[in-house]
C-alpha cells in the first residue's frame, strides 16, 4: 500500500501564498502521475494540477499562472506552490498518485487525507 501525507495548509489573506507538500511512503515500486485536487464545501472534488513522472504539468484554467506543481522523484514528493490566492481557492486540497507497489503488477490510485486551505478576503 501507499500512504500520502499532505502538509502546508492553513489560513492566508487574499493575495498571499501557501505551499502544499505531499510525501508518499510504503512499498513503492514506482509512482506515475501525481496530482492535486480540491474540494470546496458542498461541491465536487476537482482536479487542480497534474505532473507526470517526466515532469510534464497541466493545470485547471482558474489556477494557471498562479499555481505551480512540482515533484521530486527521488524523494517521492509532490508540491503545490500557490500564489495570488483568492477566496474562491478555499477548499480541502488532496494529494493523489498512481503507483505500483511490491507484489503487484497493477497501477493503483491513492489519495491523501487532505489539508485545509482557507483564503480570507
Amino acid at each position: 500500500q501507499v500512504q500520502l501525507v499532505e502538509s502546508g495548509g492553513g489560513l492566508v489573506q487574499a493575495g498571499g501564498s501557501l505551499r502544499l507538500s505531499c510525501a508518499a511512503s510504503g512499498s513503492i515500486v514506482s509512482i506515475g502521475t501525481m496530482a492535486w485536487y480540491r474540494q470546496a464545501p458542498g461541491k465536487q472534488r476537482l482536479l487542480v494540477a497534474t505532473v507526470t513522472k517526466g515532469g510534464i504539468t497541466n493545470y485547471e484554467d482558474s489556477v494557471k499562472d498562479r499555481f505551480t506543481i512540482s515533484r521530486d522523484n527521488a524523494k517521492n514528493t509532490v508540491s503545490l506552490q500557490m500564489n495570488s490566492l483568492k477566496p474562491e481557492d478555499t477548499a480541502v486540497y488532496y494529494c493523489n498518485a498512481d503507483a505500483i507497489v511490491y507484489g503487484s503488477r497493477w497501477t493503483n490510485n491513492y489519495w491523501g487525507q487532505g489539508t485545509q486551505v482557507t483564503v480570507s478576503s
